[in-house]
């Protein structure tokens, strides 16, 4: 996978640590051990059922009855199930880089655009997830306040914008990938003109951008939907109801934050290596090359998780299903 391409040193046993004067070359991989390259494949291959399952169970749900697509909410989970399934797919390609101890075969025409698919459902996935926390929000204050509910054509006019602004997003990993040799192996990863500056440049972008805002909206939109259910439940009140909605939002919140921390954290103490900010040595060295890769695919898992979260946890979703499997 690319961002253990980017984020692992190509040695093969810690003494030959010293061997990169440039800095560029800490960030690539990997250490060859065969069990780990096992498990991030096996991991990858699971992840790629799970969400080949799932998003098209999702997006035949809702495709089923057409007027399911009024809702803004399912719109938003309509897009977010293509966007998951779009990342899903490139798996196989990183499945082989990964069998191939990180040697990419599928040349350079092939490397800038799955990694450019790669990187931009990531950033729109979690960009849908954010205006899903949003609308949730505003879909039942409106409702409980009796106002009038928003235009459909809104959602539209949201996905469009979404899907523009994880395009612009995506740009730089669209012009800077390529295949470049390192150390004997052909490698797809980033590669910019400023050399380490700008590649912390861009993971500052990708934590910033794909994570601490996303993050910080989706947990203040379910706080304030929680405060707002709590103060309407004081004067109508439906404790169940409260109670699952509840757990509803901290499932949704825990699974974003706990799927992205590690590999964002990580990735911060790549860009201030990158910096200067921080040493470069065994420790860094270690984490990269057996942590990170795992934190990648604890990312992927999420693309599984959110049909499971947003759709097979809703009880009209289940019921579609059971009724579909007693049909067959």
């Amino acid at each position: 996978m690319t961002e253990e391409n980017e984020s692992m040193c190509l040695n093969r046993s810690l003494v030959e640590v010293d061997c990169f004067s440039n800095m560029d070359d800490i960030d690539v991989t990997a250490d060859g051990s065969l069990i780990l390259r096992f498990l991030i494949c096996l991991v990858y291959s699971v992840v790629c059922a799970a969400g080949l399952v799932g998003n098209l169970l999702v997006l035949f749900f809702i495709r089923v009855k057409q007027e399911r697509m009024k809702s803004t909410v399912n719109f938003f989970v309509f897009n977010l199930a293509v966007t998951d399934l779009q990342f899903v797919l490139t798996l196989p390609f990183w499945a082989v880089d990964t069998v191939l101890d990180f040697s990419w075969p599928f040349g350079d025409a092939m490397c800038k655009i799955i990694l450019s698919v790669t990187v931009m459902n990531m950033y729109a996935s979690v960009f849908f997830l954010t205006a899903m926390s949003v609308t949730r929000y505003w879909s039942v204050a409106s409702a409980l306040k009796n106002s009038t509910p928003r235009k459909s054509c809104s959602a539209k006019w949201t996905c469009v914008f979404i899907w523009t602004l994880a395009t612009v997003a995506t740009a730089p990993t669209s012009i800077f990938s390529t295949v470049s040799n390192v150390t004997g192996e052909k490698l797809c990863l980033l590669k910019f003109p400023g050399g380490q500056y700008w590649l912390a440049v861009y993971h500052i972008q990708k934590i910033v951008v794909g994570f601490v805002l996303p993050m910080s909206i989706v947990s203040i939109s379910y706080i304030m939907l929680l405060r707002f259910i709590r103060n309407r439940s004081m004067k109508t009140s439906n404790p169940k109801r409260r109670s699952q909605v509840t757990k509803s939002i901290t499932i949704v919140v825990l699974s974003f934050f706990l799927c992205w921390m590690p590999n964002h954290a990580i990735t911060l103490w790549s860009v201030l290596v990158k910096l200067n900010a921080a040493n470069w040595d065994k420790a860094y060295y270690i984490v990269h090359t057996y942590v990170f890769p795992l934190t990648v695919c604890l990312a992927h898992t999420n693309s599984c998780l959110n049909p499971v979260i947003y759709c097979l946890m809703r009880k009209e979703f289940r019921n579609k299903l059971r009724s579909l499997i007693h049909r067959g």
